[in-house]
This record gives C-alpha cells, sequence and structure tokens, in this order.
C-alpha cells in the first residue's frame, strides 16, 4: 500500500512531457497518476496493433483488442479492464488474470489495494475478488459492494427468473442480498445499497417488503419496524450497529437498528456518513424545500443552497465537517456552516489534511484548473489536475497536474499556498 511517510515530499517537481504521447500515438484516452503521483498513465492507440497502456515514458509489453476503466488502486498497482482474444479479463501491471468472462466491469477497491469487479459470464453475473470468481451465478446484479478490509464481496442479486409481466413473481420476492456468491435464503419485493461492517462480518441492506412498506436487512434479520422509504445503509465503526435515513410520517429523519435517532425531520435527509471514531453522524438535509444543508447529529447548518450538496467529509479528528455545494449556478465549498468567498464552475471533493485544520480542492473556471486551500486561490492554472495531497507534516501539499503539455508533480509548501 502507498503510505504518504513513504513518499518523496522534498522534490519540488518531477515531470513527463505528456503532450510527446499524443504525437506518438494515433490517439490518447483521458490519463490518470498514481496515488503518490510519480507516475502518470493512459490508454493508447497501436493502430493496427490494438491498445495498449502507458506509464510514464513506458508501454506495457502486452496489446489488447480494447481497453477501458485505467486506474490504479490505492495500493499504486496499475489495473485496466481489456479485451483479449475475444474474452475480457483484468489487467495489473502488465499481467493478465487467469479467469477469462464475456464481459467485465465496475472495478472497486478496498482502502489496501485488493481489487474486485463484475463479470457476465452466458447471460449470468457475478462478482470476482482478485482472480477469484464467484461460483454461484445469477441471472442479474446491481449494487456490488467490496468490503473495508478486502476479504468480502457482496451485491444485490436476482435469486430466480422473471417472465415478462410476471407480476405475480415479483411480489412473492425474486431478489436479496449475495455474499461471495451465496445469497441469502429470504427473498424480498427489491433489494438496493448495501453496506459492510468495518471488519467485513455483517451486511446491511435496503430491502422493499410490500409495494408500500421499506426497511434495512441486517444479516438477513430484518429490523422490527417499517418505513415508507429508507435510504442508503451505514455500520457504525466501530460498533455493531446500523442507521439508515428513513421517511417517516411524511418527512425524513435517521433511524438507528429500526427505532427513530434524529427527532428533526426535513423534506430530504440521505448520504449519511460517521465521524471516523464513530461520535458523530452527518448527512445532506433538505430543511425546506428546494434548500440544501447539513445536519450533524440532527441539527442543521444554518446555511443554504438552493441547487445541490454533495460530497460530505468529516475530517481526520472528528470534528469538522466539510462538503461541496452548487449555489445560484455556481460552485464552491462549505466548512462547519461557513460558506467559502470565492465561487467556481465546478469543485471537486474536499480534501482535509491529516491534522484537520486546513482544507485543499481542485476547481475549475473557465476550463482552467487550479488548487484552492482555505478558500485561498493558488496562482496555479494547468489543464488538467487531480487530487491534492497534504504531506503527513501537514506543511506541503503535493498537486499532480499538467500545464502546457507537462505532466508535473509539484509538492509546494503551504505557506506558500497561503500567502
Amino acid at each position: 500500500m502507498n503510505i504518504p511517510h513513504r513518499w518523496d515530499w522534498d522534490t519540488p517537481e518531477k515531470v513527463v512531457p505528456f503532450d510527446d504521447w499524443r504525437q506518438q500515438h494515433q490517439w490518447v484516452e483521458q490519463p490518470c497518476v498514481s496515488p503518490d503521483g510519480e507516475r502518470i498513465a493512459a490508454i493508447v492507440s497501436l493502430g493496427e496493433e490494438g491498445f495498449g497502456v502507458r506509464v510514464n515514458d513506458q508501454l506495457w509489453m502486452r496489446r489488447f483488442d480494447k481497453a477501458w476503466h485505467l486506474g490504479f488502486a490505492p495500493d499504486g498497482r496499475l489495473t485496466t479492464l481489456v479485451s483479449d482474444s475475444q474474452s475480457w479479463t483484468v489487467a495489473v501491471d502488465d499481467h493478465l488474470w487467469e479467469h477469462r468472462f464475456d464481459y467485465v466491469w465496475r472495478p472497486i477497491f478496498s482502502r489496501q489495494g485488493r481489487m474486485s469487479i463484475a463479470f457476465q459470464q452466458e447471460s449470468r453475473y457475478g462478482m470476482a475478488l482478485e482472480d477469484e470468481p464467484w461460483e454461484n451465478l445469477f441471472a442479474h446484479i446491481s449494487c456490488m459492494r467490496l468490503s473495508p478490509d478486502g476479504q468480502r464481496t457482496a451485491a444485490c442479486v436476482q435469486t430466480k427468473s422473471l417472465g415478462e409481466g410476471d407480476i405475480f413473481g415479483f411480489a412473492e420476492g425474486a431478489f436479496s442480498a449475495a455474499i461471495d456468491g451465496a445469497a441469502w435464503c429470504r427473498p424480498f419485493m427489491n433489494v438496493w445499497r448495501n453496506c459492510f461492517s468495518a471488519d467485513g462480518a455483517h451486511l446491511a441492506v435496503e430491502v422493499r417488503l410490500t409495494p408500500d412498506k421499506y426497511s434495512i436487512a441486517v444479516d438477513e434479520e430484518i429490523w422490527p419496524y417499517t418505513f415508507n422509504a429508507v435510504w442508503e445503509p451505514q455500520f457504525h465503526p466501530i460498533e455493531v450497529t446500523v442507521t439508515a435515513p428513513v421517511r417517516h410520517k411524511g418527512g425524513w429523519t435517521l433511524a438507528q437498528d429500526g427505532r427513530l435517532l434524529w427527532q428533526q425531520a426535513f423534506v430530504q435527509c440521505w448520504q449519511h456518513r460517521y465521524s471516523p471514531n464513530g461520535e458523530h453522524i452527518a448527512a445532506i438535509v433538505c430543511p425546506q424545500f428546494g434548500q440544501w444543508s447539513v445536519a450533524v447529529d440532527g441539527g442543521a447548518w444554518h446555511l443554504r443552497a438552493d441547487e445541490l450538496v454533495t460530497d460530505l467529509k468529516f475530517s481526520p479528528d472528528g470534528h469538522r465537517v466539510a462538503v461541496a455545494l452548487k449555489h445560484r449556478g455556481a460552485w464552491t465549498i462549505a466548512v462547519d456552516d461557513h460558506c467559502w468567498h470565492n465561487f467556481f464552475d465546478r469543485v471537486w471533493p474536499p480534501v482535509f489534511s491529516p491534522d484537520s485544520r486546513h482544507v485543499a480542492v481542485k476547481a475549475e473556471r473557465h476550463g482552467v484548473y487550479t488548487l484552492v486551500v482555505d478558500d485561498v486561490v493558488s496562482q496555479l492554472r494547468a489543464e488538467n489536475m487531480w487530487t491534492p495531497v497534504f504531506s503527513p507534516h501537514n506543511d506541503k501539499v503535493l498537486v499532480p497536474m499538467i500545464e502546457n503539455g507537462v505532466y508535473s508533480r509539484r509538492v509546494i509548501p503551504l505557506s506558500v499556498l497561503l500567502a
């Protein structure tokens, strides 16, 4: 796994002449960069040879009929989904998985870098974890999930075939959750988004019991109460308890293990997140119709956005919350109920420093990308930019970017960015 403490934080800049790639290949797809910024990679067209993968100044030895979804895993491995000899598989650092499939999609990575994908084989569907596919396949699969420890996979699956218009079979229940290819015994009318516990030992899932009754199932056991609707469940990061936004008596609030946790009701409540230590819960809420905000432990911020609030993030110490928001047609960041003064055409998810004191974000104005730290717009102007990373000592920011056709991995003192 890539560990920021081991990265090179002393070299101010490292470059790769990226524009040269476009002259050497018929075309170049959107590039990606490694977590430490040391490598830039892209799928390139090699004409009659097919497609290849270029990393810095080197091409992979293998050629493919087609390649897509190139990306670096958290542990630094470079992965892509490839069509090889009329079948699909996964390529990792120029090595192919042994198993072949009719089609593959949805790569997911654990924090340690383990990888899972969804696959189709003879009109049946399943998941594979590090080249180990499910033995049992299903008629349909959705909401694929990899446990935080990277050891288990889960998905919502269709457990029995339904003919066109088979409303009775649908009402009896044809969907369930499957873990590592083994489906729960109990069928449901519908099954949606799911979540593993931190240790991967438990699974919680949205379920539909009747046309108008919804609940959460945890390890196949249904909550003792039903609701008019539910959203994606989340496990407490330490305890084996589950929370989920629920619709109750015409409003939305948060429930825990089937009972209401927050007394305040909202027009909408979703995308809730726990602080790292589990002491606080925040969610995106709509206190009034068309007015979006954030609630922490049930109390809504005073801030309101008229279009969207998204990308909710807790700080590492669990005491601060940041979001991206769109208000009056422009994007910005809000931290702890305070909105930044600078607005942009687009912003990306906010990033906290390890000490929780600073927030950085990639932003775009008029097609040009820049870095913003604590509402201070930097002098950087780039054709492309990736997620900034704070140094372990909170005194520098690593910024991967393309400027004037050159890929640059820059390490900039925080004092310079905030000057």
